[in-house]
């Protein structure tokens, strides 16, 4: 383990209740780690998603106790979907975290994401842009993509975000109102999209990001992946402009339904 990491022996409450959730393609190297830390931290589950992978993944993620998932669909979206089916009835929140090792929660940040929770909070985001030690992690490719998609998404829906997140932590009822359709590229844009359509309550919280346990990165040490990846947040982004008054729609369509059942209902009792 990189000895930069510190060690925090306070376990937030929350964890026991949530669902950590790993989408991992051929990271053999640090899913271990990943699994034992986030388990070592409390969590109520780890889930290991394996989407395809060629190496030992599974084999290092299951010896880790994590419970192991395969979604062959290539996709981070995909995979991360299928980490959220079939939850035991306990599981009030799902955690998504990077399976290179650089998301954590530790001390005062872990204390922080419980807080905002206990306040109410239904999407909690770990914000890498703030603390200098968290932008020397992020790639040039990364920071770029961060503020573009950062700064369409304040054009399209008037609301600020200061990344475009890997740690998320979000309430399972808020989830479900989202009906996530993506399952590329755009899966953590289309998130927060969809956060503020909906009105939850989302905060960001500055937390650091680690160095990459081992092995290489995906995205941003490849071109072609820096490419995919622009374009899946690119799109999904325009895609969720053009269809966004459809959604509007609907959904004041499924609030008229609701008060009209609960008007029907009112009426029934009252006889």
């Amino acid at each position: 383990m990189n000895d930069e990491r510190p060690n925090s022996l306070a376990r937030p409450v929350f964890l026991t209740r949530t669902v950590v959730v790993v989408p991992a393609l051929n990271e053999e190297l640090s899913v271990a780690d990943v699994a034992g830390y986030w388990r070592g931290r409390g969590a109520g589950l780890v889930r290991v998603v394996d989407n395809g992978s060629t190496d030992g993944t599974a084999e290092q993620a299951r010896s880790a106790g994590a419970e192991v998932l395969f979604e062959p669909r290539r996709g981070y979206g995909a995979a991360a979907w299928r980490g959220t089916l079939n939850l035991p009835a306990h599981i009030e929140w799902m955690l998504f975290s990077a399976a290179d090792g650089s998301d954590r929660l530790d001390g005062p940040e872990a204390a922080a994401f419980q807080s905002a929770m206990d306040g109410g909070a239904d999407l909690v985001l770990g914000e890498r842009t703030s603390l200098a030690a968290s932008q020397k992690s992020l790639g040039a490719a990364q920071r770029l993509g961060n503020r573009l998609g950062c700064r369409l998404l304040a054009l399209g829906w008037k609301h600020s975000f200061r990344d475009m997140a890997s740690l998320r932590l979000i309430r399972r009822t808020a989830f479900d109102r989202l009906r996530l359709a993506d399952r590329g590229f755009g899966w953590n844009v289309e998130m927060q999209v969809r956060a503020v359509e909906e009105g939850l309550r989302v905060v960001e919280l500055p937390v650091r990001c680690y160095p990459r346990v081992a092995g290489r990165p995906k995205i941003s040490g490849h071109p072609l992946g820096i490419v995919r990846a622009s374009w899946g947040i690119l799109s999904t982004l325009a895609k969720l402009w053009c269809s966004r008054g459809q959604r509007l729609q609907n959904r004041q369509a499924d609030e008229e339904s609701d008060r009209g059942s609960g008007h029907r209902s009112g009426v029934s009792h009252s006889r």
